[in-house]
């Protein structure tokens, strides 16, 4: 379909409110999805990165109480030899 006018273009024969809203519409709704999976996206990097340090975390008093549990361990066979 050829147009004579960039004016004609725009009205689409008479139908341009209903094409270029639905390319509006469309195009809102791309870049809301965009910009919530951006959104969920750093929210669950927070989350996995949170649960790291908690293991972290956990790892390290594991780690604390096992070498706890091994000096005591010691001290006592050393006390009672």
């Amino acid at each position: 379909m050829q147009f004579d006018s960039f004016s004609d273009f725009l009205h689409m024969g008479g139908y341009g409110f209903y094409v270029w809203l639905s390319y509006g519409v469309g195009f809102v709704l791309l870049l809301l999805l965009f910009l919530i999976s951006k959104a969920q996206h750093n929210s669950v990097k927070k989350q996995i990165a949170k649960r790291q340090q908690r293991e972290n975390k956990l790892r390290q008093a594991a780690e604390q109480h096992k070498q706890q549990a091994r000096q005591e361990h010691k001290v006592s066979t050393e006390v009672s030899s």
